[in-house]
């Protein structure tokens, strides 16, 4: 009997060219480039220029993803763009880069869960490939979060950037061991009831504005360790995987401390941890396909390797994707 399983055959990113520097962010906010390194490992993050749209963000990432796999903008069937910061309350983001890749077919839509929004996008796009639906798929992370900051609020400001990430996922018919390539698990998970403690404090039914990020940071990072761990080892379970087995984990870049905390939970070699959050900060859905990109550009990530994939965001929503690569 034979599976079908959604093979990631190209993936890409892209980050504003320009560059804030923590001790740039010093001369406007109370704070430092060593008490937010000590914090956040954030060493710097990138920023729009002005003008620049998370769909050109996103653009930008697609089109480089397709360069790798070797394809055309009418080769995809579907496009999801994860978002939180879309150009326009609609037409979605997904709608406008459809247009500029020219894919005159198939289907675009935004999804909206946060930091988590590009694992619940491998998600559904898996599973539409599984119902036959699909045969290719564009899944693009892509945020312009320094359009919804407090530049005085020293407790955000300094965690957050804008970037882009993307991957194409295509499907194939394999043999359904846990030794095939492409998507193997997901599992994702939300609870409502947290969503105060990290929530923007703006929109359009409320306020008509897209307000500002406020967190409560101690409970966020108490609660992501703990979800986070928890959602690993879910999606593990079944496959005949266990975390000895996994080859990279490539986590939401959202804290270093997160990061930290998590690997130790999970038991994991911190070698083996895929890092970036030094070099953009906090992109949300951005995060985890800029993370994964910058380890196969640079080679860590190869095929046939075993991927772990995990994030957690406002909402609260988390979630976790294995695959090999």
């Amino acid at each position: 009997m034979t599976v079908t399983r959604s093979r990631v055959i190209g993936c890409g990113s892209y980050l504003p060219e320009k560059i804030v520097t923590n001790t740039e962010l010093s001369k406007t906010v109370d704070t430092s480039d060593e008490w937010i390194v000590e914090r956040t490992g954030i060493e710097r993050r990138h920023v729009a220029a002005e003008g620049e749209l998370t769909s050109d963000l996103a653009i930008h990432a697609a089109k480089d993803a397709l360069q790798m796999a070797g394809l055309q903008g009418d080769d995809i069937d579907m496009v999801i763009v994860a978002t939180a910061t879309p150009d326009l309350t609609f037409p979605a983001t997904a709608a406008k880069v459809q247009a500029d890749i020219g894919m005159t077919q198939g289907f675009a839509f935004d999804l909206h869960a946060v930091c988590s929004g590009f694992i619940y996008g491998l998600a559904t796009a898996d599973n539409f490939m599984k119902a036959g639906q699909v045969k290719r798929a564009l899944v693009i992370g892509a945020e312009t979060f320094s359009r919804i900051l407090d530049w005085q609020d020293r407790g955000s400001c300094v965690l957050f950037g804008d970037g882009a990430g993307a991957m194409i996922l295509e499907a194939h018919e394999d043999t359904g061991s846990k030794e095939d390539r492409g998507i193997l698990s997901t599992k994702l998970h939300s609870d409502g009831r947290l969503g105060p403690l990290l929530t923007a404090d703006g929109g359009v039914s409320s306020t008509q504005t897209a307000g500002y990020v406020r967190m409560q940071g101690r409970e966020v990072f108490r609660h992501a360790v703990v979800n986070l761990a928890s959602v690993v080892a879910e999606v593990l379970e079944g496959t005949g995987l266990s975390m000895d087995d996994v080859d990279w984990l490539v986590p939401h870049q959202a804290n270093k401390r997160i990061l930290d905390g998590t690997a130790k939970k999970l038991g994991i070699d911190p070698a083996k941890v895929v890092i970036t959050v030094q070099d953009h900060a906090n992109t949300s859905a951005a995060s985890v396909p800029l993370a994964y990109a910058t380890a196969v550009a640079d080679g860590r990530i190869g095929a046939g390797d075993l991927v772990l994939m995990e994030a957690m965001g406002a909402g609260f929503t988390w979630g976790a994707c294995l695959l090999r690569a």
